[in-house]
C-alpha cells in the first residue's frame, strides 16, 4: 500500500498507512501560510479491499465548518469524479472505500490540472476570434496568462473575467472553460451577439503556482492575492500586479471573479453596495444581471450568501470591489459550492465540474442581459 502526492496540485501528509483499516493523514499547509484545507493525492493498493481513510487536524484548517456535510470526491481515470460518502467529527474527515482498481485518487474538488490549463490555452488562441497574451511571469516562472476575444473598438465594452485566485477553489477554472467552449463557438447565437458589442479579457487562473504547489489560498509566497488589489507589487503579488494594469490599459465596463464557498452550499454572488460610490445605476445592473441569471439556470439563488457589506465598508483591496469603485463597473465574485447545490442535491457527484462548466456557460447567457447598459 502506498500513498503519493507527488504531482501536480498533490497535498497530503502520510501519518500512518500500515494497516489499510487505519490510514491516518493530514494536510500540509500553504507555503509560509497558515491555510490549509486542499488534498489531493494517490492510493495505490490491493482492489476490493476495505480502507478506511482518516483526514486529521481540519478543526485547525482555514474553514472548518466547511467539512460538516461535505463529502470527498474520488476518481480511477482522473475524468469522472464521484463523491464518496464521508463523515466529520472531532475535527476528522472519515470515509471508507473498496477500490475498483489498484490505484485511485482521492480530492478536495475536482483537480484541475496545469497541462489542462495550458490545453485550455493553446485551444482557446487557435480560434479565430481569441489572442493569447503573456502578460508576465509568477514568482515560479510560470506565464501569466489572459485571453483576449473579439475585436476592440471604440464602442465596444470590456469584459473581464478572472478566476482562481484562491487556487484550491478549482470549480472557477471548470467554470471558465465552459464559459468559453460557448463564447468560441460561431454558431453560439450568445456568444455572437456578445461579440458584436464586446471584447472579453479572461484569466483561466490567476494564481498558477499556487495550483501547481498543491495550496489552497495563497501563491507561491504564501500571499492570499484577493487582498492585494489595493497596492499589488511584483515581489509579493505579481499575479495581481499584471492583471490590474492590463485592465487599466485595455479598460473594464464589467468584472465577473469566479470562486467557491467552503461552507456554503448554494451558487450566489457577492455585489459592491459598500463601496464608496455605488450608486443607483450600479444596483440597477446588479439586479437586471441576478435577475437574467435566475431566469436562466435553477442553479443560481439570491437567498442564501455572504451579508452585505454596509454603504462606504467594502474592503477595497479584494479584487471585486477594488475594480468596481476604480473603474465604476458592473463587478459581482461568483461563488460556488464544494460540497453541492442544496436547491439541486445530487448524492453521487454533488456540485461537480460538469456543473460548474454548465453554470459558466449559463452566466455568459446572462451577460447578455446587461451588455448594453454597462457603460
Amino acid at each position: 500500500m502506498k500513498i503519493s502526492s507527488n504531482f501536480d496540485s498533490g497535498n497530503i501528509k502520510v501519518i500512518e498507512a500500515t494497516d489499510p483499516l487505519n490510514i491516518q493523514l493530514e494536510i500540509n499547509k500553504d507555503h509560509q501560510s497558515e491555510f490549509y484545507q486542499w488534498f489531493h493525492f494517490r492510493l495505490e493498493t490491493t482492489p476490493y479491499q476495505l480502507h478506511k481513510l482518516n483526514i486529521n487536524e481540519l478543526d485547525k484548517s482555514a474553514y472548518p465548518d466547511g467539512w460538516e456535510g461535505y463529502q470527498a470526491v474520488a476518481s480511477y481515470d482522473r475524468q469522472t469524479w464521484l463523491r464518496v460518502p464521508s463523515s466529520y467529527e472531532n475535527g476528522t474527515l472519515s470515509f471508507e472505500i473498496e477500490p475498483e482498481c489498484g490505484s485511485v485518487y482521492f480530492a478536495y474538488f475536482a483537480p484541475y490540472s496545469y497541462d489542462r490549463h495550458l490545453d485550455l490555452l493553446s485551444w482557446a488562441q487557435s480560434q479565430g476570434a481569441c489572442q493569447l497574451i503573456t502578460l508576465g511571469e509568477t514568482l515560479d516562472g510560470l506565464d501569466m496568462s489572459v485571453l483576449k476575444i473579439g475585436e476592440p473598438s471604440e464602442d465596444k465594452k470590456n469584459i473581464w473575467i478572472t478566476a482562481r485566485q484562491h487556487p484550491g477553489e478549482t470549480m472557477a477554472e471548470w467554470y471558465v472553460e465552459g464559459l468559453l467552449h460557448k463564447l468560441l463557438d460561431d454558431e453560439d447565437p450568445h456568444a455572437a451577439a456578445l461579440l458584436s458589442k464586446a471584447v472579453f479579457y479572461v484569466v483561466p487562473n490567476m494564481n498558477p503556482d499556487g495550483s501547481a504547489r498543491g495550496h489552497l489560498r495563497t501563491n507561491a509566497k504564501g500571499v492570499n492575492l484577493n487582498r492585494e488589489w489595493q497596492t499589488p507589487s511584483m515581489e509579493n503579488s505579481p499575479e495581481v500586479y499584471l492583471v490590474l494594469n492590463k485592465m487599466r490599459e485595455a479598460g473594464l465596463d464589467m468584472h465577473l471573479d469566479i470562486h467557491g464557498d467552503e461552507a456554503i452550499p448554494y451558487n450566489f454572488v457577492a455585489g459592491s453596495e459598500g463601496i464608496p460610490s455605488y450608486d443607483a445605476r450600479l444596483k440597477g445592473l446588479e439586479d437586471s444581471f441576478k435577475a437574467a441569471l435566475l431566469t436562466i439556470t435553477p442553479e443560481f439563488q439570491d437567498e442564501h450568501g455572504y451579508p452585505k457589506d454596509e454603504p462606504g465598508q467594502a474592503n477595497l483591496t479584494v479584487g471585486s470591489s477594488a475594480t468596481a469603485e476604480e473603474f465604476k463597473a458592473l463587478t459581482y465574485t461568483i461563488e460556488m459550492p464544494f460540497k453541492d447545490n442544496n436547491d439541486l442535491p445530487d448524492p453521487d457527484y454533488g456540485w461537480s465540474d460538469r456543473r460548474s462548466y454548465q453554470f459558466g456557460q449559463d452566466t455568459l447567457a446572462a451577460i447578455v442581459n446587461v451588455v448594453d447598459d454597462l457603460r
